[in-house]
């Protein structure tokens, strides 16, 4: 990804979708404002999981493309940009920083995939062929983002940690991004993802490095199910 933008209009952009973005965040990914461009247009894009916010402007794209970076902190390095300037944004793939420049300035954030933002791991599953799939999620306002991607073909408004209204062994496969951090769903989740997925069937997840420390729930519940048999590690 790489473009060229008016500091102004990037500012107000930002300024908009960073307001739903917690200073304190347990999920990484949420702390990120997601950027993509294509066809002359910069979409930012947040969500705190309830509201998501959506921004659209002008730009010149250069190298289409889209990553995620923490949405404070670049909200905060436009802010102080001189007026009327100018500003690159790119994208080096090998540090795994998104590149900012203005005029003499340069700025480099770590940035987190795509594919960890909430609602896109549905997009990503369809471009390699998967389809049928049903999106859940508490939060109405993911389920409204999750519709505008016209790749589910249902809707359930649910929350892991109780009993799932799904048939036993109604999915080939459950896909879970940014669900196992703190305070969030419990290990104890395991349980009704298993029940719902066909025998031979896969559960991917997403968890965050310190909840997997030696005597955590989440360590603790993976060795009781693979103990009883109800699912093997991959």
């Amino acid at each position: 990804m790489k473009l060229t933008i008016e500091r102004a209009t990037l500012l107000k952009a930002l300024a908009h979708v960073q307001s739903v973005v917690e200073r304190r965040n347990t999920i990484p990914i949420l702390a990120n404002v997601m950027l993509q461009a294509a066809d002359g247009v910069l979409t930012c894009t947040a969500t705190d999981m309830d509201l998501a916010i959506n921004e659209r402007v002008a730009a010149d794209v250069s190298q289409s493309g889209s990553t995620t970076a923490p949405a404070h902190t670049l909200y905060d390095i436009v802010r102080k940009l001189p007026e009327g300037a100018q500003v690159e944004l790119s994208v080096d793939g090998e540090a795994g920083q998104l590149v900012i420049r203005s005029g003499r300035a340069k700025f480099s954030l770590s940035v987190l995939p795509t594919e960890d933002f909430p609602g896109m791991s549905g997009e990503a599953l369809a471009k390699l062929g998967f389809n049928n799939m049903v999106a859940m999620d508490l939060s109405q306002g993911m389920l409204d983002q999750a519709r505008a991607k016209n790749v589910y073909v249902d809707f359930d408004q649910m929350a892991l940690g109780g009993d799932l209204a799904y048939e036993s062994d109604s999915f080939d496969g459950v896909v879970l991004v940014g669900v196992f951090t703190l305070g969030h769903a419990p290990a104890s989740s395991l349980d009704e993802l298993i029940r719902v997925t066909r025998p031979g069937g896969c559960i991917a997840f997403s968890i965050r490095v310190d909840m997997t420390r030696d005597g955590d729930e989440f360590p603790t519940k993976f060795a009781s199910l693979e103990k009883a048999g109800k699912w093997k590690l991959a």
